[in-house]
């Protein structure tokens, strides 16, 4: 998508580490119009394919996620990093680590919310390794519902977390995808 990739040159910044800085439009700051245009992308993109929950994790992910719901007319769920006092114990979970922050966060969703006859599209902001949308798909599982596809805002490539996906048979869209992120910038592809 030019105009997501557009804005990541303008406005993002590289940090040590492998980290690609674009709160200020996507996950600390949102530019509402923007977003819009990635959900009507995303509407797009799986447009057809019966989708009746958009599925995320807390926190970022939530912005975009309820876009695409309201482009699919569905509703949006979302995995919560930590159960809390009013959620009941019949839970589906699962363990996830976490680039961004480090460490590994259980995650949780209730069973009531999440079922068989569900068809479920994963949506993220980034996908580096994987492990956040291996995890949702993890849920699904538990499930029993019927995973759609994942699309992701951005996905550094060079991390291999989509090919991880695509290899256990998800289909992956990311808005944007990154190639190659150093300090002579950053390649799409």
């Amino acid at each position: 998508m030019k105009l997501l990739e557009e804005r990541i040159l303008t406005d993002g910044r590289l940090l040590p580490g492998g980290v690609l800085k674009i709160d200020s439009f996507l996950n600390h700051q949102l530019d509402p119009l923007l977003l819009q245009e990635m959900a009507k992308e995303v509407k797009r993109l799986f447009d057809g394919e019966g989708v009746t929950k958009i599925f995320t994790i807390e926190a970022s992910g939530i912005a975009l996620a309820i876009l695409v719901g309201l482009e699919f007319q569905c509703p949006v769920l979302f995995a919560k990093k930590s159960k809390t006092k009013n959620i009941s114990d019949d839970l589906y979970q699962t363990e996830i680590p976490s680039f961004t922050h480090g460490g590994t966060n259980t995650v949780v969703v209730s069973r009531d919310y999440l079922n068989a006859s569900d068809r479920v599209l994963l949506v993220d902001d980034f996908l580096a390794t994987g492990a956040a949308l291996v995890g949702l798909k993890t849920l699904v599982e538990q499930a029993g519902a019927t995973l759609v596809g994942a699309v992701t805002a951005v996905e550094k490539r060079f991390q291999g977390g989509g090919d991880k996906l695509r290899e256990q048979g998800v289909r992956v869209e990311a808005l944007a995808r990154i190639t190659e992120m150093d300090d002579n910038g950053i390649k799409f592809g």
